[in-house]
């Protein structure tokens, strides 16, 4: 189970090990502790929040319960007020009596001169003999029709509703709305006492959070933001979704931030319907203050680990610099250069393994100079026998074609006497002159041609019109270095064994061509041909390396010299048809300056 394993980590290299070890034995457990520590602190700071929360959300339920208990406690008392049932249910044939009737009545004035808690008592009442002074009014259609006013009449509680009487104001306000029967007169009407806004959002304005009072309805009747004040739980602009049921800590998402909410609800005493305290605070002001110092302390543990690691890295580093160093020199004696030392110096395992580099590096520079002079006599011995079997090579052309050419110049010369036979006579000294004067030196390609066209030239005087050919020479292989006499004897070749047969129309093409870096040469004749069989013949005999007399040695000379001079992948390759020609190619390295080196490219 292992091995797999300790293969895997022995392909990694030692700085990578290193890093890895310091990441999962150091940093990961030192992050994962520090996610623990922080997660903990960001909930315990939400907890503190929820709980201070909770206590403001009491605290202000208190201050509502004894706000609420103002008007309740008004209520009470004009309920069974005999001065206030009198004003109500007499009947006015006189506006007088009726100026004179409110004016002796300022309960209501005195109430909220006393308590700054109500900002308005107005009393609703169906007698048709009254009119409206915003403290008494008639019980108009429209009222009547009212949502508020229908809930009046038929609760026999006290409902605390956010309304208000359009024939007044615009303004909704908190409301107790109660229902006030007069037994003595068998008649009834309807008592609403307004809270004051201003006194209402004084209980919310200290409090640290966004903190609401919502009536039965849903609607803000109070905000620590005023702008809120009239909008529906449920509104977008609030943000809050309308499913609060009940009391309880919820987390919603509010305004695209996960919030924590807080509800309570007030239920005063003898009320039909309560109102609800909402205080709302987003997640992420209350970890604000946590999550800068958990920043800070992050940044702190990441510049350690940081430092830590560019510590390893630096011990890493100079530890594979120097084993680098000694690959190095390691990789320099793997090409032959076995003058290299190393150089690392301490007294660690990496010391010593450089010092018996040393060593290792000494000994086979020994052993190498000793296999190198045993070498280099082969070589030398190798050379010489190949520079003999050269000169003895190019001594073998057969010089028949010399004698045919005397031979021709004396019979023309005995039958006519001409011009011509100056020109040939020139070219045939010519010709004796560069095989005299044959040796080791390369000649050009371009010098090469001159000299089979001095031959051509000589044959065709002689031939006559049984002879034609064609030079056709790429410019780009002419500077390219040549052996001497390697194409003559292949054209003394064609014109022997391909041409003397034929009456007439007889041609000879050498063609040279440039191919990447080889230069291509090719001979190329009309003439019989060479059967299969013979043709085989041929082929096997030039692999003979005796240097033999017989046939075809022109060719095996040839075939041979290349070998000689370019190496074993260069040769004469032989292609023909009987009665059609034959064609005889082959190639050298494309440069101007080549030596022969004795087979060695």
């Amino acid at each position: 189970m292992w091995k797999p394993l300790i293969e895997r980590m022995n392909n990694v290299k030692i700085k990578n090990k290193l890093i890895f070890a310091y990441i999962f034995i150091v940093a990961l457990p030192v992050l994962g502790i520090g996610g623990v520590v922080v997660d903990y602190f960001r909930q315990s700071a939400l907890d503190n929040a929820i709980e201070q929360t909770t206590n403001n959300v009491e605290r202000v339920k208190n201050q509502m319960d004894t706000m609420l208990r103002v008007p309740i406690d008004i209520s009470n008392k004009l309920l069974f007020d005999s001065r206030l049932s009198d004003v109500v249910n007499t009947r006015y044939t006189k506006v007088y009596d009726l100026v004179v009737a409110y004016h002796n009545y300022q309960e209501f004035q005195e109430y909220l001169r006393l308590y700054s808690e109500i900002s308005a008592i107005r009393f609703y009442t169906t007698n048709n003999t009254i009119q409206n002074n915003l403290e008494f009014m008639k019980v108009s259609n429209e009222v009547r029709d009212s949502k508020w006013y229908q809930t009046a009449i038929n609760s026999r509680k006290i409902n605390w509703i956010y309304r208000n009487d359009i024939e007044i104001s615009e303004t909704k306000k908190l409301s107790l709305v109660r229902k006030i029967n007069f037994t003595d007169y068998t008649t009834n009407g309807v008592l609403v006492i307004e809270l004051s806004q201003s006194y209402l959002n004084s209980i919310l304005s200290a409090e640290p959070f966004e903190t609401m009072i919502l009536d039965h309805s849903g609607y803000v009747v109070a905000a620590k933001d005023v702008t809120l004040i009239g909008k529906q739980l449920g509104d977008p602009e609030l943000g809050i979704s309308s499913d609060l049921q009940g009391k309880g800590i919820y987390e919603r998402d509010v305004k695209g931030q996960l919030s924590n909410i807080v509800v309570d609800e007030v239920m005063p005493d003898s009320s039909d319907n309560g109102l609800k305290i909402i205080s709302v605070f987003a997640n992420e002001s209350i970890v604000r203050d946590s999550n800068r110092i958990i920043l800070i302390g992050t940044g702190l543990l990441i510049l350690i680990l940081c430092t830590g690691l560019l510590f390893l890295y630096l011990i890493s580093h100079l530890i594979t610099r120097r084993l680098s160093g000694l690959s190095r020199q390691m990789n320099k004696v793997g090409t032959g250069d076995l003058k290299v030392v190393s150089h690392i110096a301490g007294a660690d395992e990496i010391g010593q393994l450089s010092r018996k580099f040393n060593d290792m590096v000494v000994s086979i520079r020994t052993l190498m100079d000793q296999v190198y002079e045993s070498n280099e006599r082969n070589t030398r011995l190798e050379v010489s026998q190949k520079e003999i079997s050269f000169k003895m090579l190019a001594s073998q052309i057969n010089p028949h074609f010399l004698f045919n050419a005397l031979e021709s110049i004396r019979m023309k010369a005995h039958i006519r006497g001409e011009q011509e036979i100056a020109y040939i006579v020139r070219l045939l000294g010519k010709l004796i002159r560069n095989n005299l004067e044959i040796g080791m030196k390369n000649t050009t390609l371009q010098g090469e041609m001159e000299l089979i066209k001095s031959y051509l030239e000589i044959q065709k005087f002689r031939f006559g019109d049984r002879l034609n050919y064609e030079l056709l020479i790429d410019p780009q292989t002419k500077e390219i270095s040549i052996p001497p006499l390697i194409i003559q004897p292949l054209v003394e070749n064609a014109i022997i064994h391909g041409l003397e047969s034929r009456e007439n129309g007889g041609l000879i093409i050498i063609r040279t061509l440039r191919i990447e870096q080889d230069v291509m040469i090719d001979v190329i004749d009309n003439g019989a041909g060479i059967a299969e069989e013979r043709l085989q013949w041929v082929k096997n005999s030039l692999q003979i390396n005796e240097s033999q007399e017989g046939d075809r040695i022109g060719l095996r000379n040839v075939h041979q010299r290349l070998i000689l001079s370019y190496g074993a992948a260069y040769g004469l390759h032989i292609s023909s048809m009987l009665g059609e020609g034959t064609q005889i190619s082959f190639k050298i390295p494309a440069t101007t300056d080549q030596l022969m080196s004795g087979g060695n490219k």
